[in-house]
């Protein structure tokens, strides 16, 4: 069985490239173009692994989904779900905000930058999903 992977990011394109690479190597993609869809995509698909952009409809949307994810009572059973960030902002959660007590809150499981160091991306990816999206 393939590893479900969700990607949530407003660029059509990247969506669209990140999915053919992703195929190619055995997973199932489902797409969002806005963190309200994907959380709706997450209850609706049940991914194995989250891809998220930080900036869509809003500069900090992306982690308004992580928190959700984490913290809201109707995605308890996808609290397990590993969340990757990608995103063209270049410092994570922890460098953005040094100071806040609260970026435990938002914290995904990995972040990337764009464009994808895409060896290292797939490594993580494979990891976090234990091999189920591979092509034998």
């Amino acid at each position: 069985m393939s590893a479900k992977v969700l990607l949530i990011d407003d660029d059509q394109d990247f969506r669209v490239s990140v999915r053919s690479l992703l195929e190619t190597r055995g997973y199932e993609v489902f797409e969002a173009g806005s963190g309200h869809e994907g959380l709706r995509q997450v209850l609706e698909h049940k991914p194995d692994v989250i891809l998220l952009d930080v900036m869509m409809e809003t500069s900090v949307e992306g982690y308004g989904v992580t928190h959700a994810l984490k913290y809201r009572d109707e995605y308890a059973e996808h609290r397990h779900v590993p969340i990757f960030v990608v995103s063209s902002i270049e410092e994570s959660p922890d460098e953005r905000f040094p100071m806040s007590a609260e970026v435990e809150m938002i914290r995904p499981d990995g972040y990337f930058t764009k464009p994808l160091d895409i060896p290292r991306f797939l490594e993580l990816l494979e990891k976090a999903v234990g091999g189920a999206g591979r092509v034998p």
